[in-house]
């Protein structure tokens, strides 16, 4: 028998929606309640926390309804709970809504905000700040850009549109443009494209690499740079990202021999992943227009970031 959806009436708290888990359907429960179920699948939590939230009213069955911790255990049945979240790191900045119909919202994100829950951040993200303030628990975003980046993150208000413009994405029918600040140089010529395979660097996780000649693995990555204005010893870059890699911007600007500033990665490491942030230098690199044709609506979508980068001191 088909699975039912979940309850998505069941509220969000603060932006967070409520985790969900199934209780396994046994000809014999070795679990006497739903709590002690909780407490032996999820030992982080003691039983005596799990009895607290229990009684707090803060685990629920599929109705909604609070389930003191004496509850039998109910064979199929579905339980939400709460996750409690460490204290986060603020992060100072705000995105705006460019745009939001029945079918779409478009934020510009600033720098160093994530666009969904990850590591020391939940809600300290894109994501979970948007369905607080704006009360759609539904919300989805269609793709990602990095923390560091800022700019245009398309998300998908309803479930069942999803799909139609996730497929945009996947058969690469979405016209991205990024720019970026980084060194001038007078020995290339401008536009051209970069091709290369890259790869998790295995030194560290948080670190992409291209692989090296020698190692034959195919392109698996594309971009189009071009150089559009020059101030000093820096210039302003255009980039288009026919693929969609981690890193994958910021790893061919390296590879040109041009990292882009303000990057604590590339080149070399200059903060670790779980340091604090200086939020006096992002990263020069923004999401700055994305395109389609709608395949809900038909018609054509283009959307441009309102942000600017900023430029280093020329002397």
């Amino acid at each position: 028998m088909a699975r039912l959806p979940k309850n998505a009436d069941i509220p969000m708290r603060d932006g967070v929606s409520p985790s969900c888990v199934a209780l396994p359907r046994l000809r014999h429960s070795p679990w006497p309640t739903i709590l002690d179920f909780l407490a032996e699948r999820m030992p982080r939590i003691s039983l005596d926390e799990w009895a607290q939230r229990m009684d707090s009213g803060e685990v629920l069955d599929d109705d909604g309804q609070p389930l003191p911790p004496h509850t039998p255990y109910r064979h199929g049945a579905r339980v939400y709970y709460w996750r409690t979240l460490p204290q986060e790191p603020d992060i100072p900045f705000e995105a705006q809504v460019l745009f939001r119909d029945e079918h779409l919202l478009v934020a510009d994100k600033p720098h160093f905000l994530p666009v969904t829950p990850s590591g020391r951040y939940v809600r300290q993200s894109l994501l979970v700040r948007l369905k607080h303030a704006l009360n759609l628990p539904d919300l989805s975003p269609l793709h990602r850009i990095d923390r560091e980046t800022a700019g245009l993150v398309v998300f998908s208000l309803r479930p069942q549109d999803r799909d139609a413009y996730q497929r945009l994405f996947r058969e690469r029918r979405v016209h991205k443009t990024y720019e970026a600040i980084a060194p001038a140089v007078a020995y290339r010529r401008w536009p051209l494209t970069r091709r290369s395979h890259i790869l998790e660097c295995e030194a560290a996780f948080y670190k992409m690499r291209e692989a090296a000649p020698h190692e034959g693995r195919p392109p698996n990555s594309e971009t189009h740079i071009d150089c559009i204005e020059q101030r000093g010893p820096w210039a302003l870059y255009r980039l288009h990202p026919v693929t969609g890699r981690r890193h994958q911007l910021r790893v061919h600007m390296q590879g040109l021999g041009l990292p882009i500033v303000g990057d604590q990665f590339y080149p070399l490491v200059r903060r670790q992943p779980d340091e604090p942030e200086d939020f006096a230098t992002p990263l020069r690199l923004l999401a700055r227009a994305i395109a389609f044709d709608d395949p809900l609506t038909g018609e054509h979508r283009c959307f441009i970031s309102q942000r600017q980068l900023d430029w280093p001191a020329t002397s």
